[in-house]
């Protein structure tokens, strides 16, 4: 499935969505952002004047909660577009991340019948030469798809994910949009142009045609899977590769207790003490072994069953940590634990990216007072989720980068280790992580791990040894025959030049303006025929059209706010 997004249509559908935003966008107290964006500039046609008229008091709010409302109201593609935003720390302020995961994403199910359509669509045949049962009530309903059970023809009980109709033209549409806003915000707001939100949007429209095929997710949870045969502590749903398209996955019902259902969990005589350890050592290995893991292991995510076997199911996002990353996050976990501020000061530069580098001492004081804060204490009275996201709040204000997968494995272990405190009160979170944290961290000094990086460098350099004669031989070439070339970039300029050529324009249209009051005039004193009401009627007109550009450049000045 390909998105076919490019520059916006002028449709009817296009321009009443358009409507739409920007009345949500008035209603919410971001008029402002409309006026600056000049939206209505930019569509010329189909879109009328609206109503600025503010619902409701928005003063209360903050500028976050009103995004978020924003997003909710808007539907699938900007609740989609929050939620991975709500997981990009590099691109959103702290106040952000936090409020973007309280998305709500409730929307009414699609009709049977269209169920049955889209079933018989894929599969060429009627629902019930697929299935011996389908309830035809959902048990769940999306903005991207909903959930019903269903019994196979050879009796086995499962359930259907099946996609929303119509769900792919509707993204596309807003996706359209969202680039043309991506573009007006950054030749109009002044520094986003660094941020390249047009090429964020082309990234997020990347991973929602992902999240579209429910054959990637399938892949996930078979991966996911083959992580952990053998561990007899987690069931992973059976897929029904023979029931599975792009739009539909069939799987395994899980008849469980959810992990937060403390009564549930007693009358079915379960241990929440040992389902709180057992699920944060999962979540661990999945972090600190395999470096793929659940991105988003909330408690209506992870069943239990009898036995107190651990069931993770939505496999629709998943984070992947390479070793390095693994190895730096272990470094600066020891660290703090460790109570060593300069190797923690050199653990968060080794994690995060950056474009200039900190004040070094500015950064070690700031990380000696979170210390001080949090480090002095029983380690059981520390809470891992409150740590990281302190850290990230500190990392921030020193411009420095988390990468998104990172930021995903530190919302994943804050999730785990909310749920872990739910089902144990006691639980200590740094006592059951250390472990895993301290064998990765002695993993790289294993004698034969040390040996293969050797050889890897070794390699890599003798290919290096190789490449160079033939690249100073190019380099000497080039300056030979003078084409060597140097290219420099200048930021922040744009809003600069788009300046100057609104005033060159305007002065453009002054001149003109001037140029055609004077000719008008002279045809009229030369008294040109034909005449009306004895004036030359060729200078009547141009006094006319004159008027009409004069009243148009005033209105233009006026809009914009400058007189």
């Amino acid at each position: 499935m390909r998105f076919k997004i490019g520059r916006i249509g002028r449709t009817y559908r296009h321009m009443q969505r358009y409507r739409q935003i920007v009345t949500v966008l008035i209603k919410y107290g971001f008029g402002d952002l409309v006026d600056v964006l000049k939206i209505e500039q930019y569509l010329e046609i189909g879109l009328k004047i609206v109503s600025r008229k503010r619902r409701g008091k928005m003063e209360s709010l903050s500028r976050a909660e009103r995004v978020r409302m924003v997003l909710e109201k808007l539907g699938p593609t900007f609740i989609k577009m929050g939620q991975i935003l709500s997981t990009r720390p590099d691109l959103l302020p702290v106040e952000y991340i936090k409020e973007l995961p309280k998305l709500q994403d409730d929307v009414l199910p699609f009709t049977f019948s269209d169920v049955q359509k889209i079933i018989e669509d894929e599969f060429k045949k009627p629902v019930n030469e697929i299935f011996s049962e389908f309830d035809e009530q959902p048990i769940a309903a999306a903005s991207i798809g909903q959930v019903h059970k269903a019994v196979s023809l050879d009796g086995e009980r499962v359930v259907v994910k099946i996609q929303r109709p119509g769900i792919k033209r509707i993204i596309e549409v807003d996706l359209e949009i969202m680039l043309h806003l991506a573009g007006l915000m950054e030749r109009h707001l002044e520094g986003w142009d660094i941020q390249h939100p047009t090429k964020i949007v082309q990234e997020f429209a990347a991973t929602l045609e992902k999240e579209l095929d429910y054959t990637l997710e399938a892949v996930y949870m078979e991966r996911f899977a083959r992580q952990f045969e053998g561990d007899t502590r987690i069931h992973v749903p059976k897929i029904y590769r023979e029931f599975m398209t792009k739009r539909l996955l069939t799987m395994e019902c899980i008849e469980g207790v959810k992990s937060s259902d403390l009564d549930g969990l007693e009358k079915n005589g379960l241990d929440r003490f040992k389902i709180a350890r057992v699920g944060f050592d999962l979540i661990m290995k999945q972090i600190f072994v395999n470096g793929f893991f659940h991105a988003d292991p909330h408690p209506g995510n992870i069943f239990v069953l009898p036995g107190n076997i651990i069931c993770f199911i939505d496999f629709g996002m998943m984070g992947r940590i390479n070793l390095r990353s693994r190895e730096n996050f272990a470094d600066l976990i020891l660290s703090i634990v460790k109570r060593d501020e300069m190797k923690v000061v050199d653990a968060i530069l080794n994690l995060t990216e950056y474009d200039d580098s900190p004040d070094y001492h500015s950064l070690e004081r700031d990380v000696t007072e979170f210390m001080d804060k949090y480090c002095y204490r029983p380690l059981k009275e520390v809470k891992l989720g409150n740590l990281l996201h302190q850290l990230l709040e500190l990392t921030t204000r020193h411009c420095l980068n988390i990468p998104p997968d990172l930021f995903l494995m530190i919302k994943a272990l804050s999730t785990i280790e909310g749920l872990g405190t739910k089902l144990d009160p006691d639980f200590d979170v740094v006592k059951q992580a250390a472990p895993f944290v301290r064998r990765l961290h002695l993993k790289r000094f294993n004698p034969r791990r040390i040996v293969e990086n050797m050889a890897d460098s070794g390699s890599e350099f003798y290919h290096l040894l190789q490449e160079v004669p033939g690249e100073i031989r190019d380099i000497l070439k080039m300056i030979k025959r003078g084409t060597i070339k140097m290219e420099f970039e200048h930021r922040g300029l744009k809003p600069m030049l788009a300046t100057h050529d609104r005033i060159s324009n305007r002065l453009v249209f002054a001149i003109v303006l001037a140029s055609l009051i004077i000719g008008s005039a002279l045809i009229v004193l030369s008294d040109v025929p034909p005449k009306w009401h004895d004036i030359p009627v060729i200078g009547l007109i141009g006094f006319l059209f004159a008027g009409v550009m004069g009243f148009w450049l005033l209105i233009l000045i006026l809009r914009s706010g400058r007189m």
